[in-house]
């Protein structure tokens, strides 16, 4: 079967390889444009959008979509009564064993398939219309850059004979035109004294090159300036340009004119120029349930709060004085841009309205008076939500997650998102299946929640939001069938449009393990390495009575005589000088086992600033950075003095997580054209303890997994070139660097290259940690694991379902060759992710 699957690939693909299988006589398709300006070659993405016709995508160099659209024939039949007349054997066949409505849907089948090959890109033919329409987008081009004198030649090369052809674009650039003198004639006066008055300087510059680009933005610049000094109908309309053209000399004079008013309709049909004014807003309304449907119905309810009347076909749901500190634009300011788009703005991050229409009526009878119209359209009060996941890892098999949450908007009458949320996984691991479930309880409030009027410290147009959270989760069979509890409460606002800053107070955490009792039994390969060193003690110290060798199996026994047997080791300086080794093996397992098992309460402080300067969506060309600072355990630590058994601070007799925590991460992204995208991302991060804590399991870094090095699963890789076999490791220093080209395949599916670096080590200074796992100096470096690799991704615009396969490059823990040495599919990772790595 696998034999027949495989002929039948290579069947159709020996079909669709023809690709001018479907380029008629006389016709020719496009392979390849080349572009030369002034004799050097050019591929750059400026020039490339400007170019109308491009050959037919390719993937690993090969027209993968246009195989798929030869595997179709656009000259079959449309409808299943004539695919039945070309069909006729088959179509009949069907028929008397089923029925004819079965011998339709037959018929419907194979339209269907080749309609489904027909939707890629067929062959792109070469057009002499829109090769010679290309000479003129090229020619505007330059000219818009100032090459006045440019000019632009095309040449198609045709093969009659394999019916495919090129187009070469020969661009002359000449002497760019300079700008000479610059003359500026503002026909107000009060437009003028705005102008005078500006800070920001002309971007128009004698000496500069002519540039279309230039004069836009010099155009925005002014534009934006009347805008928000109180020209509210202002409009890009008064500005204009004259270039002497007349000049021989490669250099332009320029005059920017603006307009000094705006023509206004009168009663009786004739125009009139009326002069710019600084307009004021003296009224504003807001409509707390807008509804296009209920235009014309009166509003039953209204409010007026601090000048701002607030109205409502009925109840009015939201709290005046709060949704008040989204408005701007008081009765009595003058009109601006800015505190219109921030008004708009700061309503959106409310997530209470599925609109906001903000409309500028003149007063009658005036021509400086504003009356400010905002029209809001509430979502409904109550929305509910569910998410789904599938995790993998290589102590858990595939798992699939859920978490369904129920949203109340607007919940105390102050904008506020009251939001109730349960999760439950379940999967199967390496001991049998797990599950977890849990639930939690958050509160943001649009504002800052702080006392003695720290509050004031972050202005409202930052949008300040506080959040308050509270949850628990209950695990089995994962890890220790482990218990949390979380409560956060967190400050974030928006410095400004690139930059966030976040403060976590109280982010406090209780960790409870249930089942310690099963620790060997989950991590059986500690057990097996402490099984080991059992019979190696045995045999130095010639016990044949009551041998520590074999450890019980039974899980009940386990736990204590390992314990047992760890602590006798620990105490036997002998067996410390002959078998140093197998000494520091027990003394690093108890180390493990203590920190694992043990319980903790991590009262985290962090600060953390992001910058990130994507502007949209859309917006492949932007850089993104993150640090976060973080303590626990330095102002609960004040509050006892009292310790455990293994030393370690408590309060309540709980061990206290004391520690310092630094992450730093950027990326950057560049749009390369073609709908093809490369992006760098590098991550560092730090934990140290003190006061003899342990760093927490859940605190630590790891390697590996789908958003991370993907050539090796989740807790597989590291610490340092240490490859232990444990089920977990994990480290107090991590550095990764990945780099990833995407790019288009066919139609929704994208394909991708990469490679990942990075790994763990130990910077805690414990004597029980082995010199591999350590980060001593620069040298260190050279455990850095290397994977690379590819991936498929299907992207429905609303989320992307990932694909990537990782091969081991460099593996630092191999004795020898550490390069390419399980290079191969057997030892590849399979990563199943959703959206992108990073």
């Amino acid at each position: 079967m696998k034999k027949l699957s495989l002929s039948l690939l290579l069947l159709l693909l020996f079909v669709s390889c023809n690709s001018t299988k479907n380029v008629a006589e006389g016709k020719h398709m496009l392979t390849q444009n080349y572009i030369y300006v002034d004799s050097v070659k050019n591929n750059s993405s400026d020039i490339q959008k400007y170019i109308l016709q491009k050959p037919n995508p390719k993937f690993l160099n090969l027209p993968v979509g246009l195989y798929f659209y030869n595997i179709g024939d656009p000259n079959k039949p449309k409808t299943p009564a004539t695919w039945g007349e070309k069909n006729l054997r088959s179509y009949n066949f069907i028929k008397n064993i089923f029925s004819e409505k079965q011998s339709i849907a037959y018929a419907k089948t194979f339209i269907g398939l080749n309609r489904w090959f027909l939707n890629y890109q067929g062959p792109v033919i070469v057009s002499e219309g829109k090769v010679k329409n290309t000479e003129n987008n090229l020619l505007t081009y330059y000219k818009n850059q100032g090459y006045f004198k440019s000019k632009v030649t095309s040449e198609i090369n045709r093969d009659s004979i394999s019916k495919k052809a090129t187009v070469t674009y020969k661009i002359t650039k000449g002497k760019p035109t300079l700008l000479d003198s610059i003359n500026f004639k503002i026909e107000s006066l009060v437009l003028d004294s705005i102008y005078k008055n500006t800070s920001t300087p002309s971007l128009l510059k004698t000496g500069n090159q002519y540039n279309d680009k230039v004069f836009r933005n010099e155009a925005n610049r002014v534009l934006k300036l009347f805008r928000n000094n109180g020209i509210y109908n202002f409009t890009e309309s008064a500005l204009g340009f004259y270039v002497d053209s007349t000049r021989t000399d490669n250099k332009t004079n320029v005059d920017f004119l603006i307009s000094g008013g705006q023509l206004k309709e009168e009663e009786r049909g004739q125009y009139v120029n009326k002069p710019y004014q600084v307009q004021k807003v003296t009224e504003v309304s807001v409509y707390t349930d807008y509804s296009f449907t209920r235009k014309g119905e009166p509003y039953l309810d209204s409010i007026n709060y601090e000048g701002i009347q607030f109205l409502a076909h009925r109840r009015n749901k939201f709290n005046p004085k709060y949704l008040s500190q989204s408005i701007f634009l008081k009765p009595g300011s003058i009109y601006k841009d800015t505190l219109r788009n921030l008004t708009r703005n700061h309503l959106k991050s409310l997530k209470n309205f599925k609109s906001t229409n903000i409309e500028f009526i003149p007063i009658s009878g005036t021509d400086d008076e504003l009356k400010m119209l905002v029209k809001l359209s509430p979502i409904e009060k109550f929305t509910l939500g569910l998410e789904t996941e599938i995790t993998h890892s290589n102590i858990r098999e595939i798992g699939s997650s859920a978490k369904f949450s129920i949203t109340n908007r607007n919940a105390f009458r102050g904008a506020e998102l009251l939001k109730l949320s349960f999760l439950g996984s379940y999967f199967n691991s390496n001991s049998g299946p797990g599950w977890e479930f849990g639930a939690d309880a958050s509160l943001e409030i649009p504002r800052l929640i702080a006392p003695f009027g720290l509050n004031k410290l972050v202005p409202k147009e930052m949008s300040p939001r506080t959040l308050f959270s509270i949850g628990t989760s209950f695990q089995k069979n994962i890890g220790l069938d482990r218990q949390t509890f979380t409560f956060l409460s967190d400050y974030k606002w928006q410095y400004n449009a690139k930059k966030t800053i976040q403060l976590e107070i109280l982010n406090t955490q209780y960790i409870q393990n249930l089942n310690i009792s099963s620790y060997f039994d989950i991590y059986s390969s500690e057990f097996s390495n402490l099984d080991d060193v059992a019979e190696t003690y045995d045999t130095a110290n010639n016990i044949t009575t009551n041998p520590n060798y074999p450890l019980s199996t039974d899980i009940n026994d386990q736990v204590p005589e390992a314990l047992a047997f760890m602590r006798k080791v620990a105490n036997d300086t002998g067996f410390k000088t002959t078998n140093s080794d197998e000494y520091n093996d027990a003394l690093n397992i108890l180390n493990r086992y203590n920190i694992i098992t043990s319980d903790f309460l991590i009262p985290v402080l962090a600060y953390s600033f992001t910058y990130n300067s994507q502007t949209n969506f859309n917006d492949n060309n932007f850089s993104f950075f993150k640090v976060r600072l973080a303590n626990s355990g330095n102002a609960l630590g004040l509050l006892s003095n009292k310790t455990n058994v293994n030393n370690k601070k408590t309060l309540a007799n709980i061990p206290l997580a004391q520690y310092f925590k630094t992450d730093l991460e950027y990326k950057k992204f560049w749009d390369v054209g073609g709908n093809s995208v490369f992006g760098i991302r590098t991550f560092l991060g730090a934990i140290i303890p003190y006061d003899n804590s342990d760093i927490p399991f859940t605190k630590s870094y790891f390697a590996g997994g789908s958003n991370d090095i993907r050539a090796w699963q989740t807790y597989e890789l590291g610490p340092g070139s240490r490859n232990t076999g444990l089920e977990f490791n994990v480290g107090s220093l991590k550095f990764l660097t990945s780099a990833e080209y995407r790019f288009d395949v066919v139609s929704k599916l994208k394909g991708a290259l990469f490679i990942d670096a990075g790994n763990i080590w130990d910077i805690t200074g414990s004597e029980f940690v082995d010199e591999e796992s350590k980060f001593n100096n620069v040298s260190s470096l050279k455990d850095i694991a290397v994977g690379t690799g590819f991936g498929a991704r299907l992207d429905f615009s609303f989320l992307i379902l990932r694909l990537d396969v990782g091969f081991k490059t460099y593996e630092p823990y191999l004795t020898g060759n550490k390069w390419l040495k399980n290079y191969n599919f057997s030892n590849a990772v399979y990563n199943i992710g959703i959206n992108y790595p990073f």
